[in-house]
This record gives structure tokens, C-alpha cells and sequence, in this order.
């Protein structure tokens, strides 16, 4: 390969522009024995990318459950809790609502009772009136 074209393309590579036949063509060149003088501190850099591609983990994984499990459960009670207030807090709101007007009711009728019983009273003295009335009519 050309010395000027791995210029450019070692170039394109520090910019992050290179695709990656490029990238694969810098890693040949940097593995052979014959690079410049002035290219020489690319290579290791290059070369352990090649060490580096063929390596495998070998090791067995252990797998857990997630620690953070206890936060999906703290967000489902929160709701909950939050669902159960709202219903209670709603009905409460509701109970005494219904506890005022019944109040308001009661007090209502009660005065309505009383007046009722004034005006019974009025009428019981307006029969005496009629009856007596009546008896003076009826004398003469």
C-alpha cells in the first residue's frame, strides 16, 4: 500500500470517519514489520487492537436477580397507598357532605314543625272564635 494513502487514512481514522474496510487495511499495515519511522507510534496501538479483536471471555457469568427489584415494589405499594386514599379520602369527603345536608335537613323540618304548630294553634283559637260566634248568632 501506498505510505500516502495510510497518511490519509490514518487521518480519517483519528477524525472517526473511517468505515470499516478502512479500519481493517490501517490494522494489516500496522502488523507488518516495515512501517515508517514517523508512523512507528501508531502501531502498537493498532496491533493490540489485533491481539485484542481475537480475545474471548471464557469465564462463566454468574447471573443474579437485580438488586433494584425492591424498588418496583416500593413504586407498586406508593401507588397503591396513593389509589386507597384517594378512594377513602373521596368517600369520607362524601360521608360528611352527606352528614351536613342531612343537618341542614333536620334543621329545616324542625323549623317548619314549629311553624306548623303555631299556625295548629291559630286555627284551634279561630274554631273557639267561629263555635262562640256561632252561639251568639244562634241566641238571637
Amino acid at each position: 500500500m501506498e505510505l500516502n494513502n495510510i497518511e490519509k487514512l490514518l487521518e480519517k481514522y483519528l477524525e472517526a470517519t473511517t468505515t470499516v474496510v478502512e479500519e481493517e487495511m490501517l490494522r494489516e499495515y500496522f502488523t507488518k514489520e516495515e512501517v515508517p519511522l514517523h508512523l512507528k507510534e501508531y502501531a502498537p496501538m493498532f496491533q493490540y487492537f489485533s491481539i485484542a479483536k481475537e480475545e474471548k471471555f471464557t469465564k462463566k457469568v454468574p447471573l443474579k436477580p437485580r438488586k433494584r427489584s425492591y424498588i418496583k415494589w416500593i413504586s407498586v405499594a406508593a401507588v397503591s397507598v396513593l389509589i386507597f386514599g384517594i378512594y377513602f379520602g373521596r368517600s369520607y369527603q362524601e360521608q360528611r357532605e352527606a352528614e351536613y345536608a342531612y343537618q341542614e335537613t333536620k334543621k329545616a323540618l324542625s323549623l317548619l314543625a314549629a311553624n306548623l304548630g303555631k299556625g295548629t294553634e291559630k286555627v284551634a283559637y279561630l274554631r273557639e272564635f267561629e263555635e262562640t260566634k256561632q252561639k251568639i248568632y244562634n241566641k238571637n
